[in-house]
């Protein structure tokens, strides 16, 4: 009798789980393991909406695996030291496990691929959570693609060689006996004040509910994913960003998902499902320019960037961050993220563009904010999205690309439902100003009951003169002329910040 171990990371699922289903055709005996080492993943170590998702999360699993026969152990510490003890109190030859693409994780991997070998255990690394393997999607001189549209067009051309998900066993033979492990509450991941009453109202992890989630929405709103994704007043998107984050469903479950509803009909055929299976293909591809620029977490991809002269203002900064910025697209974004721990991918992009274009402060002020705040904050997708927005990474927005939250709102958000529900302060404006209310003339805030600096700010700053200053310093940066180049008309942006947002 044969014994394994299957090492948990951000994969916290049972079907479709490519080192579970390896370690089941080698060895009668499995032991899940999941180590939790947030130090071995700074800088980017867990945000605190993260941490309260890993929380239920890994509750989820361990209750999944324990039917099923295999406890989940638990343990803290350096992974290289609990995986070794792990397989010496069980005898375990070989341990499993998905590949791992964040810079931290991919040398926390190596260190403890050496060190299990001087042990003599075995460790076997299975296809990460994408479609492709990254270094596996390469452009015709055999380099990372930069830009999106050519690197999924080579995604949906091998579309062919993604295998059907794997199903969930239904047994596992785990070991009997006692064998050191802590429980989920041991770990500390909830916050010690209770502030996430909004994150478990609007959430619940784990693999069946993320399973449940992507049933309903296939079935529903994804037929009207290419209309209604960028609506923020409505429930247009999926919001399985989290769940692909902790790798509690796969990309493969969603495109096989979405093939069942298809039936005998193309993908294209169907442009809401097109759209939903290719914003996967952003997430894809920022896991895929991160592995091939590992520097992106905190440098820009566009190395003229690094001469830019970025603000330091903590008063702006902390404006932004408390949804205290006087304009309220923005604002309410803020919000929401504040209160959900998640924003809808629209908003995402005019926060972005108006913390670092409007207000000229760095995009890692951003990042390290979203990083912090967001359920869904994954390191390659977070990453990707700032320099995306600040003009900066791999397919990014023109540097003249600056998003006016006004005009922004005003198109997304038409019936001003978003607005009054995360601002209820400015609820009683009429339509024509609650998106300006600093315009609004005065009877008209006294009808309100809207008293400007008491219940609701000024804008920090003029949307115009700061768009003049950003192209400026764009420009001086890229060494252009004075002259600010117009934007031609374009359709709505399809990248950004987020994936199923």
């Amino acid at each position: 009798m044969s014994t394994a171990i299957v090492w948990f990371r951000r994969d916290l699922r049972l079907t479709d789980h490519p080192a579970l289903a390896t370690a089941l055709r080698q060895h009668t005996t499995i032991v899940p393991v999941y180590v939790h080492a947030p130090e071995e993943e700074a800088p980017w170590s867990l945000g605190g909406a993260s941490a309260w998702w890993l929380h239920h999360s890994l509750t989820a699993l361990a209750a999944a695996l324990n039917e099923r026969g295999a406890p989940l152990v638990i343990r803290r510490g350096a992974s290289a030291a609990e995986l070794e003890a792990v397989a010496r109190d069980t005898g375990a030859t070989a341990v499993y496990a998905v590949r791992t693409i964040e810079p931290a994780a991919r040398a926390r991997d190596q260190a403890t691929d050496g060190a299990l070998g001087r042990a003599g255990v075995a460790l076997h690394w299975c296809s990460p959570n994408l479609f492709f393997t990254p270094g596996t999607v390469l452009n015709g001189s055999g380099a990372p693609f930069r830009v999106f549209t050519p690197f999924w067009r080579a995604c949906r051309a091998r579309f062919d060689e993604i295998e059907a998900p794997t199903p969930a066993p239904r047994r596992l033979q785990g070991l009997g006996g006692a064998l050191t492990r802590l429980s989920v509450d041991a770990l500390e991941l909830l916050p010690k004040i209770a502030w996430d009453g909004g994150l478990a109202s609007h959430f619940t992890p784990g693999e069946a509910a993320a399973l449940n989630q992507l049933d309903a929405f296939v079935a529903g709103p994804a037929r009207d994913y290419a209309t209604q994704r960028d609506r923020p007043d409505l429930p247009g998107t999926s919001r399985l960003s989290a769940a692909l984050h902790f790798g509690e469903i796969s990309p493969r479950q969603v495109l096989a998902s979405v093939r069942l509803q298809l039936g005998p009909r193309s993908l294209d055929a169907e442009p809401g499902f097109e759209n939903f299976v290719r914003e996967v293909g952003w997430r894809e591809f920022a896991h895929h320019v991160l592995a091939a620029f590992p520097h992106t977490t905190d440098e820009p991809l566009d190395e003229r960037f690094r001469g830019m002269a970025w603000g330091e203002d903590p008063a702006l900064i902390r404006a932004w961050q408390r949804g205290r910025t006087g304009v309220p697209f923005v604002d309410a974004g803020m919000r929401e993220l504040w209160h959900t721990g998640w924003m809808h991918n629209r908003v995402r992009m005019v926060v972005a563009s108006f913390l670092t274009k409007n207000l000229g402060q760095h995009w890692r002020v951003g990042a390290r904010w979203f990083h912090d705040t967001l359920v869904d904050a994954d390191l390659a997708s977070n990453s990707f999205g700032w320099q995306w927005a600040a003009g900066c990474g791999a397919d990014a927005a023109p540097y003249y690309r600056i998003f006016n939250p006004i005009l922004q709102a005003e198109r997304f958000d038409p019936d001003r439902r978003y607005l009054r529900r995360w601002l209820p302060e400015l609820a009683a404006l009429p339509d024509e100003w609650i998106h300006r209310p600093h315009e609004a003339p005065g009877a008209v805030l006294a009808t309100a009951k809207v008293a400007l600096d008491r219940d609701y700010p000024r804008p920090v700053i003029e949307l115009a003169a700061s768009r003049d200053r950003a192209l400026a310093n764009y420009q001086a940066m890229k060494g252009e002329p004075a002259a600010a180049p117009r934007p031609a008309k374009r359709k709505a942006s399809r990248g950004g910040q987020g994936t199923l947002l």
